[in-house]
């Protein structure tokens, strides 16, 4: 991650010390540099100035020491200005500019990636690309070749720059490689329009590169404008270039491809936009906003090249801001994501169409709203409307509601059990499905069961990210690939398949943080993907306490028993370290622990100690009281592992204790996801047309579905979190009864063995059944996490907008202990 991520606009001094050490390698090297010059200069040998170390002294020279000549009389002004650049260095441009210009390999990665997808759409055949200012052709057109090949795949590529001393490079290139399909052209980019049989009677071309060539256009909004004669109405724009930005300069956007990272502070703007202004490079941030606000973004990602102290730089890509845009197009992924009618004459009568209206209040996502409001302002819309693929909703990530959670997700993985899910829940083919994301294993557990639709949300919009990540992955790779990253949690081509296969299908937020978190699978140093996340602290407790006691073999042992009653033999022994008084006083009763470690928020701790403290018969006022709470913290925890201990076998049934004891899956033990069955299901065409990924709150996202149309609702244990003095779950209940059909579900479980929270749903329109109790010596299911489980059928219509919260009745305290339970 990037020591320059910050995520506060008032929070631009951070990392201060990090700039002035990289300000000051750069000077030194600039030093070292000229100094090494003058001495190589009076040697009286000849010297090869084209190769190894010299070619880089040459250009440091061209660039940092050598006089730029001023314009001569009639001739043009910026094809002189690169010349005068250029002219010196033109024989080892390719040699210097490998680590000096990173990202132009990645950026054709992506389009190529994108390029074949839509072959494989059926959308694109022979195409034509244009690359501006690619100068000596050697990283843009020749490097394509290692992702498509050039002489085959392309109709023609046209190379525009106005540099003779780059182009003849370029020349000699082409011929030694015997490309025919390759043009060289000497224009200026303003004024080119392809030729023949590729110009405008065939719509224009189908790609477009600029390679760090827009930062040295002095007059840019001109080139940029002249991109859209250029390219046809479906053609994709690539462009890598430096930059700084400021966060104030996006803070207030909604039409680009995510902000993240962009920021760089101060010192970085003020020192990078000098010293590229020695050689005409223009930094301002105005070119890349420029940039975005002509076309409609696809990807947008920054990055920084460390080798040369931290320049950042960015990858963009676009498509005409008109591309899908049309207002049907709109409403139809309106109707989609809000659960409405699509109201088109062309597909229905024009009296049920006014029946529909009629009978169903205008429902708008805030995707929608967005789209609205930048259309009449002439902006492109958000990029979720230019994705290959539309499952993730619009959102903004600058809200307070997401960055506070920064850069992380809190669950590598799901915590509660789809075997019991799928028992309880039935899922169907007629199913509309409302759930909270977590780590989205459950989700890809549904979606075996092609429900009508299902809509994920989470307000961490990183856990929205990595359920992402495992759809890409199900649409782009082979079963082997799927194994490594979400199996073993490693793999160490990582990057290489997110740019060259997953790309195409991520969102441009989701792409940009899994390229800041590559070394989470290609790192040697960490374990991968499950000790990762929030609740990581857990996992890695678990291990260096094994390693502390010796108990690493012990716990290989137990991971490998064939029988409940081997394993029952071996659990003693681990459990006097993990379940040992010393390790409950000093970590597991406190509330840090519970919190940042087992993701467990104070309202859900409570929740914990009000059931001991009646299961004890307790008076509620000595809730406060440490030894109580550490108490209740302890019963809890034996009550969860000892059953699992005694009544699971953990090799190859219980996944989710394998993963916290080994840090991976193994090919015994893992999720129904992860099977080649399920590859095979989840991998075909269609598979997540129904996925709707929210990031927001429940309750908001409820409030843009169509009233009646969910059939269930899986809440896991979220309504814990809520404070008793406060309505949040009446208001919640009140929602849920509004969005679901009469008798549509609610799952959800709780750690109280009868949560405070019932009450609510009975009286708002529900009639609540335990389904699941956990009492000490049993298992709920094989997480046994929770203490309870319920369905809460809607069996009223609730109206009005004030959620009602009666006192629990009798009727229900008592008939509580007749309410039918499940157990393993």
């Amino acid at each position: 991650m990037s020591v320059y991520t910050l995520h506060s606009p008032l929070n631009s001094l951070d990392g201060l010390s990090t700039p002035h050490i990289m300000v000051g390698v750069a000077l030194v090297l600039v030093l070292g540099v000229v100094a090494t010059t003058v001495v190589l200069s009076l040697q009286k040998s000849k010297l090869d100035w084209n190769k190894g170390f010299l070619s880089y002294i040459q250009f440091a020279y061209s660039c940092f020491i050598k006089p730029h000549e001023r314009d001569r009389e009639g001739e043009a002004g910026q094809q002189h200005a690169l010349e005068s650049f250029y002219r010196a260095q033109a024989s080892v441009y390719d040699a210097t500019r490998k680590k000096l210009l990173c990202g132009r390999e990645d950026m054709l990665a992506l389009l190529a990636a994108q390029l074949k997808y839509r072959q494989s759409q059926h959308q694109v055949s022979k195409p034509v690309w244009v690359d501006i200012g690619g100068g000596t052709g050697s990283y843009n057109i020749e490097a394509m070749n290692a992702f498509l090949p050039v002489d085959k795949f392309f109709s023609h590529v046209y190379l525009v720059d106005l540099s003779p001393s780059l182009l003849e490079v370029a020349r000699q290139r082409f011929e030694r490689l015997g490309w025919k399909n390759v043009s060289v052209i000497c224009r200026d980019a303003r004024e080119f329009r392809l030729p023949g049989e590729n110009g405008a009677a065939n719509g224009g071309a189908d790609i477009v590169t600029m390679s760090y060539s827009l930062s040295m256009i002095p007059d840019y909004y001109s080139v940029v404008d002249s991109l859209n004669s250029l390219m046809k109405s479906d053609a994709l724009l690539g462009v890598v270039d430096f930059y700084v930005q400021n966060i104030v300069d996006v803070s207030c956007r909604n039409y680009t491809g995510g902000v993240f990272n962009r920021h760089v502070n101060w010192i970085g703007r003020a020192f990078w936009r000098a010293w590229f202004d020695f050689d005409r490079v223009n930094l301002d941030a105005a070119r890349r906003d420029y940039l975005e606000y002509k076309f409609g973004t696809i990807i947008s990602a920054s990055e920084r090249n460390y080798l040369l102290g931290g320049i950042p730089y960015y990858i963009f890509l676009g498509c005409q801001k008109d591309f899908t845009s049309g207002r049907s197009s709109i409403e139809m992924l309106n109707a989609s994501w809000t659960e409405s009618p699509y109201l088109s004459a062309a597909k229905h009568r024009r009296e049920m169409s006014d029946a529909v209206e009629k009978a169903t209040p205008e429902i708008k996502s805030k995707a929608y709203e967005s789209a609205v409001v930048n259309l009449s302002t002439n902006l492109p819309l958000p990029s979720a409307f230019y994705q290959n693929h539309h499952h993730r909703i619009y959102y903004n990530d600058q809200l307070t509601k997401h960055t506070q959670f920064k850069d992380e997700y809190i669950y590598a993985f799901n915590w509660e059990d789809p075997r019991v899910d799928h028992r309880l829940l039935n899922i169907n083919s007629e199913d509309v499905i409302l759930t909270i994301t977590s780590a989205g294993d459950n989700i890809l557990d549904y979606l075996q069961k092609s429900p009508k639709r299902i809509h994920a949300v989470d307000m961490n919009p990183n856990q929205n990210h990595l359920l992402e990540l495992k759809v890409a992955s199900f649409r782009a790779l082979g079963y082997k690939d799927v194994w490594k990253i979400f199996g073993e949690g490693k793999h160490p081509e990582f990057r290489e398949l997110l740019l060259t296969k997953l790309s195409p299908h991520l969102s441009s937020q989701a792409f940009q943080y899994w390229l800041e978190q590559t070394d989470v699978f290609t790192s040697k140093s960490n374990r991968g993907l499950y000790e990762t996340g929030g609740s990581r602290v857990a996992i890695k407790l678990v291990r260096y306490l094994f390693t502390v006691f010796g108990l690493r073999e012990v716990n290989n042992r137990l991971c490998e028993a064939h029988t409940l009653n081997e394993q029952r033999e071996i659990w003693p022994t681990i459990r006097r370290v993990l379940i040992s008084r010393i390790l409950n006083w000093a970590i597991v009763k406190t509330e840090w622990f519970a919190w940042k470690a087992a993701g467990v928020p104070p309202p859900q701790r409570n929740m914990i100690i009000d059931d001991y403290l009646k299961r004890k018969g307790l008076s509620g006022g000595i809730k406060k009281n440490s030894d109580v709470s550490g108490r209740a913290i302890w019963e809890y925890v034996v009550d969860t592992f000892d059953p699992v201990a005694k009544d699971t076998l953990i090799s190859n049934d219980n996944y989710f204790y394998y993963l916290c004891l080994q840090g991976k899956f193994s090919r015994q033990c893992h999720p129904t996801y992860l099977t080649p069955k399920a590859h095979d299901k989840l991998s075909t065409p269609g598979a997540f047309d129904g996925l709707r990924i929210h990031t927001d709150g429940l309750n908001e996202v409820i409030a843009r579905i169509t009233p009646r149309t969910l059939t269930i609702a899986v809440v896991m244990d979220s309504m814990d979190w809520f404070n008793p003095d406060e309505d949040a779950a009446a208001k919640q209940a009140q929602a849920l009864n509004r969005a679901l059909k009469m008798g549509g579900r609610v799952l959800l479980r709780s750690a109280s063995i009868e949560p405070w929270y019932i009450k609510d749903f009975e009286a708002n329109g529900f009639t609540p059944r335990r389904v699941g109790a956990r009492f000490p010596g049993t298992c709920i299911d094989r997480v046994n996490m929770y203490a309870s489980a319920w369905i809460i059928t809607k069996t009223s219509d609730v109206d009005g907008n004030n959620p009602r919260r009666p006192e629990l009745s009798e009727r229900s305290r008592s008939s509580s202990a007749d309410m039918e339970t499940l157990t393993l």
